[in-house]
């Protein structure tokens, strides 16, 4: 077993699948490719039984327009659900309502010719914008809530919701003259051309991120839920308002700071203590290095490189979010634009825009398909490059795999009182290449050192002292450890415990 606590699923709701299954069609139903509602009840009786928990994606700045709230909102004007969706008039030449541009490129509204308007949407055509000021529609989102967290489910991930309210007079952003790149996969492109004033982060988001929190709370009593939020926002103190006054909104507001972060030891641990110095009292942090909307760790930094990450992520005080394959250093595949099944990257035309090579199936096994299916069915996405060493058969035998490195991780971290929930105090005295930090619950301590030079790097703490190595990046140093002088290995992490 890996040692995991929960399982996050992405959309498996019926889905035209536009955008891997973000747009759908109907928000209280499973699509038949993946099973029924039986299935998915299965899944969490299985899963609760083990002791996991169940998070899925909850999709609400938008739908499928293939789902019935559109297809009757855009048969009329006077639809009853036409107020469900966001549509404007043309400008007098024609034009769209505003010059809002969305992160796939282009303008974010669709002309419809039976009704004379244009309809909002922030990503995709095919995904129109809920109206979330519209008090039908919020008391509608609100029921698929209370309808999966009534199945069992113990959390959502709330996707994009730094766009679910838009400001109520569609202005117009102003240009980006600054250069400033705001959000992640999109340096260069004309969405960074804008300052994205009011369609993103609007400060309406934090009374709908309430109305949520509220409705994980009435199963509260039940057992605890928990409210992730999908947050690409890298301003740390209106990132930390998702929190809410009194801690009343998302329990993890997503921190995508690792994903953007240059692999150098002095920025790295310059975000982790800004993120410790944003978060309100009583607010615990999170941290992720790898999620389906960005390159593989083990591409973006390098193999060994991904090891140290590894450690970062599960020694960090917080919540560690894990990519699937991840935890046996996959990297990213090798996909040709005529392979490419990414709306984004299809829109763009280059694969290097791409989120498919970090979409690649599971690697189970090494058999031609990796296990994920039969041999001679083709997989949906080309499989990741070193097949033979890199799945999951292979590593569990390998006592010095990537695997067996994060199984041994999070097996400290269970058993670790400081490592799970203890402080966090980072080190000063240490090699300019080097991160290391403390983390201390009562007598419970652990020092946490990480190299991200490829040389090796003497250590010379002045708390000189005894120490025991835990785990070891390589998994091949145990015993005595002198922090008076202590050696690191290019790319080596080190979890000592202190006497």
């Amino acid at each position: 077993t890996l040692g995991i606590d929960a399982i996050w699923l992405s959309p498996f709701f019926p889905s035209p699948m536009r955008d891997f299954g973000y747009d759908i069609a109907d928000y209280t139903d499973v699509d038949p490719l993946f099973g029924d509602l039986a299935t998915f009840d299965e899944l969490v009786a299985e899963a609760h039984a083990r002791n996991m928990r169940i998070i899925i994606d909850y999709v609400p700045n938008h739908c499928s327009d293939q789902h019935p709230w559109f297809v009757e909102a855009r048969s009329s004007r006077e639809s009853a659900k036409r107020d469900w969706f966001i549509w404007a008039d043309p400008k007098p030449d024609g034009s769209p309502p505003n010059n809002w541009i969305g992160p796939f490129g282009g303008s974010t509204w669709e002309w419809d010719e039976p009704t004379g308007q244009y309809y909002l949407h922030i990503f995709l055509p095919e995904q129109p914008d809920l109206n979330w000021r519209n008090p039908d529609l919020r008391a509608e989102m609100l029921d698929v809530l209370r309808f999966w967290l009534a199945r069992g489910v113990d959390g959502v991930r709330i996707d994009a919701l730094h766009n679910v309210m838009k400001d109520p007079h569609l202005r117009d952003n102003p240009e980006n003259h600054a250069g400033h790149l705001g959000t992640h996969r999109t340096h260069g492109l004309e969405f960074d051309r804008q300052q994205h004033l009011h369609e993103f982060d609007h400060d309406d988001n934090h009374e709908v991120a309430r109305a949520m929190r509220a409705v994980l709370d009435e199963f509260e009593a039940e057992r605890p839920r928990v409210a992730i939020g999908e947050l690409h926002i890298f301003d740390l103190d209106r990132w930390a308002r998702y929190y809410g006054e009194g801690l009343d909104e998302l329990h993890l507001p997503f921190n995508f700071g690792l994903l953007n972060t240059p692999w150098e030891a002095g920025r790295v641990r310059a975000l982790v203590d800004a993120i410790e110095a944003a978060i309100p009292p009583g607010g615990w942090p999170n941290y992720v290095l790898g999620n389906h909307d960005e390159p593989r760790i083990a591409t973006r930094v390098g193999v060994d490189e991904a090891r140290v990450g590894m450690m970062l992520l599960l020694t960090l005080r917080g919540t560690p979010t894990l990519y699937y394959g991840d935890e046996l250093g996959v990297r990213d595949a090798t996909v040709s634009i005529e392979q490419m099944r990414d709306p984004w990257g299809i829109r763009m035309g280059e694969a290097q825009f791409s989120r498919d090579p970090a979409r690649a199936s599971m690697p189970w096994d090494d058999s031609p398909n990796g296990g994920f299916c039969p041999a001679g069915v083709e997989p949906w996405l080309p499989l990741a490059p070193d097949l033979a060493t890199t799945n999951v058969v292979a590593q569990a035998a390998d006592p010095h795999s990537m695997l067996n490195l994060t199984r041994a991780l999070l097996r400290l971290r269970r058993a670790s009182p400081a490592l799970s929930v203890g402080d966090y105090r980072a080190l000063d005295a240490v090699p300019p290449d080097v991160f290391g930090f403390l983390r201390e619950a009562g007598e419970d301590r652990y020092l946490v050192l990480l190299s991200f030079a490829r040389r090796t790097v003497t250590i010379e703490l002045p708390e000189a002292g005894q120490a025991a190595i835990a785990v070891s990046t390589a998994l091949d140093r145990e015993g005595p450890a002198d922090l008076a002088n202590l050696t690191l290995r290019g790319n080596e992490g080190l979890v000592l415990q202190l006497a």
